[in-house]
């Protein structure tokens, strides 16, 4: 990785919206270095943009295809001011997160853009198309397409970044189970919130034991991804949301929902400690 001029008004501003978004994230982004900080800042801002209209609750279906299908072709061809153009005339229903997705794009190191551009554009054709047919979700093998779609290929994605970064070598099937666990924790959390809107990501059949089950397979292999870095910015990044995944998870397994803020903390300076 080259020396990289950072914009710090622009790291600012992203780091701002990552406090609001994304406690989970914010942590361990903010622990990173220069260079892979704006990368992955960037990359999870853009990434959250399109989550944000996949789950939208007041845009009709058709919509969100519609405006997935144009962010993945700006990103596909580089243009992305074009998702800007794409999203100007919803700007009064869209979050600020979701308008501002050509800013968070142009934070990325210049290097690093083609990687987070091709994971970008990919992922919003799989939103596109879970919306495209509603969410359907009967077998195991669904839950596990669904689950690569919106949060297995950010694992995929981190690799390449690691790599890029400081050379960091890692098991991209792993890594793919990283992101896949933590998206099954989310999954648990908001299973009540998802069948209000009229989404069920179970598979038939399937309860929270099932589902738990699912969910602790793939963080332990997620335990694996990590015991298999060296120490550097990919070890110190993975340690923390995979530590809240399994307290989250065993949280659920006892009543709970939510980790409390002195909870995170505690997690947070156990591992970082």
């Amino acid at each position: 990785m080259e020396g990289i001029p950072i914009n710090n008004v622009a790291l600012n501003e992203a780091m701002i919206m990552l406090k609001k978004t994304s406690r989970t994230f914010y942590i361990p982004i903010s622990y990173l270095d220069s260079g892979i900080k704006e990368a992955v800042a960037s990359a999870y801002l853009c990434m959250r943009a399109i989550d944000e209209i996949e789950d939208h609750p007041e845009l009709p279906d058709e919509l969100k295809v519609k405006l997935l299908h144009g962010i993945h072709e700006a990103f596909s061809s580089e243009k992305m001011v074009e998702a800007t153009h794409i999203l100007s005339p919803y700007r009064e229903v869209l979050p600020a997160v979701s308008m501002k997705i050509t800013e968070w794009a142009l934070l990325c190191p210049a290097s690093a853009a083609p990687i987070i551009n091709h994971y970008i554009a990919k992922m919003s054709l799989h939103m596109a198309g879970w919306v495209q047919y509603g969410w359907n979700i009967h077998t195991e093998e669904d839950l596990d397409e669904y689950t690569y779609s919106v949060a297995g290929m950010v694992g995929e994605m981190l690799s390449e970044l690691w790599l890029w970064h400081d050379g960091t070598e890692s098991d991209r099937a792993k890594a793919i189970a990283f992101g896949r666990g933590l998206q099954a924790v989310n999954i648990l959390r908001n299973r009540e919130e998802d069948l209000e809107r009229g989404v069920d990501f179970f598979p038939d059949g399937w309860g929270l034991q099932e589902m738990e089950q699912y969910t602790r397979r793939n963080l332990q292999t997620a335990d694996s991804y990590i015991a298999d870095l060296k120490k550097g910015p990919a070890l110190k990044f993975c340690k923390i949301p995979l530590a809240l995944a399994h307290a989250t998870v065993n949280l659920i397994s006892t009543g709970g929902s939510k980790l409390t803020r002195d909870a995170v903390l505690k997690i947070v300076n156990r591992v970082t400690g």
